[in-house]
C-alpha cells in the first residue's frame, strides 16, 4: 500500500499535536508494510484555487497554477492508494492549508453533471481518487466539536473514507506525554495505523482507546489552562514562549493557589516530612489556607490550621510573585515583605518541596 500522509499543521519543533498523532499512526502503517511518505504542507507553496475552470476546459487535468501542488503534490496524490488528511481543528473544520490542498485536487474530476441514485449530483472522475483517512486534533475535550468536520468528510469522501480519527483534549495529552494515559492513546494510534493497512479500517476497541479522556479531572485542567492563558495575556507572550521560559500559571485566588501548589508538590522530596504549612493572605486577595504534608502526600485545605508547623503571613501579590518566579523569596523576606512564624528550616526547603 502506498500512503501519502499530509500534515497541515503550521506548527513544528514538537509543538504540533497533529504531528504527534500522525507520526504514531504512520509508525503503525509502516510496521504493517505500507510505504508511507509524510508531507508537511507548511513547507509547500500551494496557491488557492482561482475558480477559473481551465483545468476542466483549456488544459484538461492540468491546473493553471505553477506551484508545489501542480509540480509535485498532485501527482503524489494521484499515485497514492491512501491519503491521510491530518489537520488541527480550526473553527470546527480543516484549516485553510488543508482546504487549499483539497480544492486543488479539482483536476481529478471532469466537469459533467452526473446524477446518482441517491438524488445527489456529482462530477465524474478523470482519475480515480485514493481512499482517505481523516485525522484531527482539538484543544476542546468534547468529541462533539468534531461533528461538523465529520459530516463534511463523510459527504466529501463517501465510500472512499476508510477511517476518521479525532483526538479531543490534545493539549492536555501533549502536556502529559510521559504519563500512562497519553501513552495508551498513542499506542492505540499506532495500532490504528496497523489495522488500517491490514484490515482496511479501525476496530471499535482501538477507537475507544484513542478517545480515552486525557486528564483525570477536567475541572482542574480547565482552571489551570485558564490561569495559563491569563498569565500569557498579562506577560504579553505566546503559549510557545510561556513554555520555553518555564513560566508558571499565576494563581488569582486562594483556591487556585491551593491547586497550583498541589500540582507543584514534589512527593519524593517530602518522603520523610510531616508538617502543616499555613498561609494568611492579605491585600488584593484575602483569606487563609493550609497544606498537610505527610510522608510524600499533601492535602490542601481552606481556612486556618489548628497547629501549623509554619505560618506565612503575606500580601497575596507578594507571594504570587514568588510562586511564579518574578521575585526572590529570600530577598523579599529580608526586606520584610512577608512574615514567618514557626519552622524556618521548612521554609528553606520550599524550592525542593514545591518545584516549578
Amino acid at each position: 500500500m502506498k500512503v501519502l500522509a499530509l500534515n497541515s499543521s503550521p506548527r513544528g519543533e514538537g509543538q504540533s499535536k497533529t504531528e504527534i498523532m500522525l507520526s504514531h499512526l504512520v509508525h503503525g502503517m509502516t510496521e504493517a508494510g505500507a510505504e508511507v511518505e509524510i508531507v508537511n504542507l507548511r513547507d509547500k507553496k500551494i496557491n488557492t484555487c482561482s475558480g477559473c475552470f481551465q483545468c476542466w476546459t483549456k488544459t484538461p487535468g492540468v491546473c493553471i497554477h505553477k506551484d508545489d501542488m501542480s509540480r509535485e503534490l498532485f501527482e503524489k496524490y494521484r499515485q497514492a492508494d491512501l491519503v491521510v488528511f491530518a489537520t488541527p481543528l480550526y473553527h470546527y473544520a480543516v484549516n485553510a492549508t488543508m482546504k487549499a490542498f483539497i480544492e486543488r485536487t479539482l483536476p481529478m474530476n471532469e466537469p459533467y453533471f452526473v446524477p446518482l441514485p441517491s438524488g445527489r449530483t456529482t462530477h465524474p472522475e478523470r482519475y480515480p481518487h485514493p481512499r482517505a483517512v481523516v485525522l484531527s486534533v482539538a484543544g476542546f475535550h468534547d468529541e462533539e466539536a468534531f461533528g461538523p468536520l465529520s459530516a463534511w468528510a463523510k459527504y466529501l469522501f463517501g465510500k472512499r473514507l476508510v477511517a476518521e480519527i479525532y483526538r479531543p483534549g490534545a493539549e492536555a495529552m501533549a502536556v502529559s506525554l510521559g504519563g500512562s494515559r497519553a501513552q495508551r492513546i498513542l499506542a492505540a494510534t499506532v495500532e490504528a495505523g496497523r489495522e488500517i493497512v491490514t484490515n482496511g479500517g479501525i476496530s471499535e476497541a482501538t477507537m475507544q482507546q484513542i478517545h480515552e479522556q486525557s486528564v483525570k479531572d477536567l475541572g482542574i485542567w480547565t482552571t489551570v489552562a485558564n490561569l495559563m492563558w491569563k498569565t500569557c495575556i498579562a506577560e504579553g507572550v505566546t503559549l510557545k514562549t510561556f513554555v520555553e521560559r518555564g513560566l508558571v500559571p499565576r494563581p488569582d485566588s486562594v483556591e487556585s493557589f491551593m491547586l497550583i501548589m498541589g500540582m507543584a508538590f514534589n512527593r519524593d522530596a517530602a518522603r520523610d516530612t510531616r508538617a502543616v504549612i499555613q498561609f494568611l493572605f492579605s491585600g488584593e486577595v484575602e483569606g487563609a489556607c493550609h497544606f498537610d504534608i505527610d510522608n510524600g502526600t499533601i492535602i490542601p485545605s481552606a481556612g486556618r490550621a489548628d497547629s501549623p508547623t509554619l505560618t506565612i503571613e503575606t500580601p497575596f501579590a507578594v507571594w504570587m510573585d514568588i510562586v511564579t518566579g518574578k521575585a526572590d523569596g529570600q530577598n523579599l523576606f529580608m526586606a520584610q515583605k512577608y512574615k514567618v512564624d514557626g519552622d524556618m528550616e521548612l521554609l528553606m526547603r520550599f524550592d525542593r518541596l514545591f518545584g516549578r
